[in-house]
Parts: structure tokens; C-alpha cells; sequence
């Protein structure tokens, strides 16, 4: 054996060892997964949220989500389950009867934006966690956090946050 081998040689004429370079590699596409994985960007987690396919989605009342402003009637928030409103940070349940509950619609695994509400759960798309519709405790993870109540009011027919 040479006394080079597993070596290369830079530009400035330094020797670099071969595993020098792996790790080197290895941990550029590290840092690389950890960046993709750990994105904080608003936009990053509405693109991992499922087309809204009726189930989901918003009353029409635009805005940007303020005290008092009305999210939607009574009878849009089906018993036994929900609705996410994406552009206001909520999800709206209906565990039984004229139980209205109110929650953050981010995940607290990764921060996604949670999809669906069904059979008394509220289910994020990104990873698989299940939130219980009625309290907002986990029913599945890998999220360990209950999702964080939102103040609401039920006035009539109208919910709207408090």
C-alpha cells in the first residue's frame, strides 16, 4: 500500500481524507433532511394540507380572523364531527348535540395544519396524529400535546370566536 491512498488532494494542494469527505457529505444531506422536515413557513404547511373536498374549509366570511367575527352557522358543523378553518387557525367541533368545542388547527407534532374531523377525531394529514374532537387531548400519535382550546360563542344559530 501507498501512503495515499484514501486520499485527495485539494486545489491548494492539502491532502484530504477520504472520510473527511463522506462525513463532510453526509452531513451536508443531513442538515439538508432536517431543513425539509423543520420548516416553520405558513406556506409550507398548507401545501402538506389536503384540497378541500367539502368537508373542510371555510364559511365565506373572509378577513383575517378577529374577536367576535362569525366563523360559521350551527348547522354547517356536523354532530360527531367538524370543520377546519384554515385562514382563521381553528377547528370547530360538534362532539354531541349542540356541543360546540373550539381548537387550534396546528398540530402539535410538526405544526401542520390538522385536515379532517371523523369518528370523534380530528386527524392530521402530515404524520397520522388523532386529536379527540370533544377535548382535544391525543388519540394517536406522534404528537404527545393536546391541541390548545379556542374561545368561542354560540349565539342562535351563529358560532363566532370570543
Amino acid at each position: 500500500m501507498t501512503g495515499t491512498q484514501g486520499t485527495a488532494s485539494t486545489a491548494t494542494g492539502r491532502t484530504v481524507a477520504r472520510r473527511t469527505v463522506v462525513a463532510a457529505a453526509g452531513a451536508v444531506g443531513l442538515g439538508a433532511a432536517l431543513v425539509a422536515c423543520g420548516s416553520d413557513d405558513p406556506a409550507d404547511s398548507a401545501a402538506k394540507t389536503p384540497a378541500d373536498d367539502g368537508a373542510n374549509g371555510d364559511s365565506g366570511s373572509g378577513g383575517s380572523g378577529g374577536q367576535g367575527e362569525v366563523l360559521a352557522k350551527t348547522a354547517d358543523i356536523p354532530e360527531g364531527g367538524g370543520k377546519v378553518f384554515e385562514d382563521k387557525g381553528v377547528v370547530v367541533t360538534q362532539p354531541t348535540a349542540g356541543e360546540f368545542k373550539a381548537f387550534s388547527s396546528v398540530c402539535t407534532h410538526s405544526g401542520c395544519t390538522v385536515g379532517s374531523i371523523s369518528n370523534g377525531t380530528i386527524n392530521c394529514p402530515c404524520h397520522g396524529s388523532q386529536f379527540d374532537a370533544a377535548n382535544g387531548s391525543v388519540k394517536k400519535g406522534p404528537a404527545t400535546k393536546p391541541l390548545p382550546a379556542t374561545a368561542i360563542t354560540v349565539e342562535g344559530d351563529s358560532i363566532s370566536l370570543a
